[in-house]
């Protein structure tokens, strides 16, 4: 019996001892919290939202960038006016260079095949979209008229109706520019192995333009009053 009396004695003084620890823990904290600590705001019971943080905002003092090895990365401002353009080194070698284009020149021209010409006049005709005045020759239009002794007779009608009856739909092969337009150009085309203005100024059915190859033709057609030089045909 005795022993539990000690006990309960015991028991009560530990308590006792804590009570007065609690006292002087509580007394001393307000020396260890900060002293305008904000209290969190009040939240309705019907709303479960967290109530966001306000951003935190470093109060430390501020310090500029330091400068590291600025006179080596950075470089230092140049003067426009004392700098001279030179001409660039020739290059080393010629392999790395682009070859200049080629031209194709006349003589390099491939021929190429008119088909089912139409004479329009004496030395001009049109095929496949193409109008081709013959080179070297001077056209007789079909509305000139001829004179021979007191005979005047439509001598640019019957050129045409010449150059028709003697190409009669057949190919001309004429040296054109590659890749030309279709537009009126003037080139030399044979039929066969016959020179197309050849023919027709050897028989008085075109002229012979200035330093022209043919100028020796229309001679010899004014001599033998051929086509256009003689009489009506």
């Amino acid at each position: 019996m005795g022993e539990v009396r000690s006990i309960g004695r015991l028991a009560a003084t530990l308590g006792s001892l804590g009570l007065v620890a609690g006292a002087l823990l509580i007394a001393g904290s307000r020396h260890w919290l900060p002293p305008d600590l904000p209290s969190p705001p009040a939240q309705d019971a019907g709303e479960g939202r967290p109530t966001p943080h306000a951003p935190i905002h470093d109060a430390r003092p501020s310090q500029p960038a330091r400068r590291i090895a600025e006179n080596l990365i950075a470089p230092p401002p140049l003067d426009a006016s004392g700098i001279e353009r030179i001409e660039p080194r020739p290059p080393l070698g010629k392999l790395g260079l682009a070859s200049p284009l080629k031209t194709p020149m006349p003589q390099d021209w491939p021929g190429t095949l008119l088909y089912r010409p139409v004479a329009t006049s004496s030395s001009i005709f049109e095929a496949m979209g193409r109008r081709v005045i013959i080179s070297g020759t001077v056209d007789i239009d079909p509305g000139r008229t001829c004179a021979f002794g007191d005979a005047v007779w439509p001598c640019g009608q019957r050129a045409r109706a010449a150059f028709n009856a003697w190409i009669r739909g057949r190919a001309l092969k004429c040296l054109l520019p590659p890749d030309v337009d279709r537009f009126a150009i003037a080139a030399p085309c044979m039929l066969g192995k016959q020179d197309v203005g050849a023919w027709l100024v050897a028989n008085g059915w075109a002229m012979a333009s200035p330093s022209s190859i043919y100028g020796k033709a229309e001679s010899v057609a004014r001599g033998a009053k051929m086509g256009i030089f003689g009489p009506p045909q």
